[in-house]
């Protein structure tokens, strides 16, 4: 292959330059970076167990389009770390290791413990398969919600579709 085939392939854009769209991801220094590529940081060690595998864990959880405007989709029960009030279906559950819930949200809450709140960056390929939140938990509560989350997600343009969730981990129900 010549210079000149090489060089057609690939259109000088002046508005990309220097924009280096899907190539790096973006590095936040005060967090800790796992092997699958997510990004956390601890808000508040929890002083409990951990949830093992199989058992059900209740959450609190706040999520934004942190690569898009930092837009909030889901804002539960305002600040983390207050008492736990209410009942279990005001909250989300789900199943560890029962593919319920997005990759990230998993490998993030496996790694908490009780009582603890983790924030996480959320990169497209540990988020919503085929950028859906109907396929995979958690889903925005409020239509308002789940209309900003759909926008960055079924976004053809290339915007960047990485996300922030604040999870606290409120409950740990172990298997019958």
């Amino acid at each position: 292959m010549n210079g000149v085939a090489a060089a057609a392939e690939f259109t000088d854009m002046p508005a990309l330059r220097g924009k280096d769209y899907g190539k790096t991801k973006m590095r936040y220094p005060d967090y800790t970076e796992t092997d699958s590529g997510l990004q956390y940081k601890d808000l508040r060690l929890g002083s409990g167990p951990t949830p093992k595998m199989g058992e059900t864990v209740v959450v609190d959880w706040d999520g934004y389009t942190i690569g898009y405007y930092g837009r909030i989709f889901e804002a539960r029960n305002k600040t983390k770390g207050g008492s736990f009030v209410g009942d279990d279906k005001d909250f989300f559950k789900f199943r560890l290791g029962s593919q319920e819930v997005i990759p990230a949200f998993e490998e993030a809450v496996s790694g908490m413990a009780l009582g603890g709140v983790r924030r996480i960056i959320v990169p497209p390929e540990l988020g919503y398969p085929e950028n859906d939140y109907n396929k995979s938990g958690p889903r925005p509560t409020t239509f308002s919600g789940q209309r900003a989350l759909d926008f960055v997600l079924r976004n053809q343009g290339l915007i960047d579709k990485t996300l922030l969730f604040d999870i606290e981990l409120l409950k740990i129900i172990p298997n019958k």
